[in-house]
């Protein structure tokens, strides 16, 4: 009987010799990538389609907005007005773009090939929260910017004027800030909740559509002290009051409509900081836990 005998065949594995990248890289990659996704980039052509309407939507107004103002020579709308009206579509975007961002994941079971590589499950959940948020900045920032190119060529008091636009541009981006990190916060932290992005979307825009009616009902009771503070039941209307406290005129005011807000503006902004520090808690909470299985 012969001894069986086995041939070792050489087919080429060699030791990887490169240069071996750290958590920033990692990091950094799931950071663009998530940017990326939110606007369909690098996927199908379906998945462009919704992303790249809503900044085809928001760039022709600002187009309009800046075109109406060189033929009547009046602002028509300031930036951070504009970043106001615009809001309702963010909420839209970021129903879906954040399921796409984390629910896609925890549906695929990609989460442990993640955790694999030199990566802490927090840092995962803050580079989907900080791409969500520049997404959702460069929503309302970019036709900021168009509007502000389209005044700083019309206006009449040469380099001056450019300067004092310029001074009204940067409220604006800071505002349109805040409704990034105040929604992106929120959003992301309900579709982390579910693989389903259907179920996601709808978590989300519930979250902020819903709660609209409760500002609505507090509003209009008799006391005046429930009525100013009636915009803490939503997160749209925190940031719609910390933004009326804080940029004054250059937002929509009481006499325009605005919201009254009263001598209650500090506590918006502590509830802004609260909610947003709250839904990053839970956030980072909740991938300890799905690590953890």
């Amino acid at each position: 009987m012969s001894e069986p005998t086995g041939v070792i065949h050489d087919i080429g594995y060699q030791r990887y010799t490169g240069p071996r990248l750290g958590r920033r890289h990692v990091f950094g990659a799931l950071y663009l990538h998530g940017v990326r996704t939110a606007f369909g980039l690098g996927r199908s052509a379906k998945a462009k389609i919704f992303p790249w309407l809503v900044v085809g939507i928001v760039t022709l107004v600002a187009a309009g907005v800046t075109a109406v103002r060189s033929q009547i020579g009046e602002v028509v709308m300031t930036y951070a007005q504009f970043a106001d009206s615009m809001s309702w579509l963010v909420i839209f975007f970021a129903a879906v773009a954040a399921p796409e961002l984390v629910s896609r994941d925890l549906r695929s079971g990609v989460l442990p090939l993640y955790f694999s590589r030199p990566l802490p499950r927090g840092d995962y959940a803050l580079a989907k929260l900080l791409a969500l948020v520049s997404a959702l900045w460069l929503l309302l920032g970019g036709p900021q910017l168009v509007m502000f190119l389209g005044a700083a060529f019309t206006t009449g008091d040469g380099m001056r004027g450019v300067w004092n636009e310029l001074l009204d541009l940067l409220p604006g981006l800071l505002y349109a800030g805040l409704w990034a990190v105040v929604f992106a916060s929120v959003g992301l932290l309900v579709a982390s909740l579910t693989g389903k992005r259907a179920f996601a979307a709808g978590g989300i825009v519930a979250v902020f559509l819903m709660t609209t009616p409760i500002v609505g009902t507090l509003s209009i009771l008799p006391s005046r002290t429930v009525n100013e503070l009636a915009g803490l039941g939503s997160p749209s209307t925190i940031v719609q009051g910390v933004g009326i406290w804080s940029l004054g005129d250059l937002l929509i005011t009481e006499e325009q409509g605005g919201a009254s807000i009263g001598a209650f503006g500090p506590v918006y902004a502590l509830a802004a900081v609260l909610l947003v520090a709250a839904c990053v808690a839970l956030l980072l909470l909740r991938y300890r836990k799905v690590a953890a299985r």
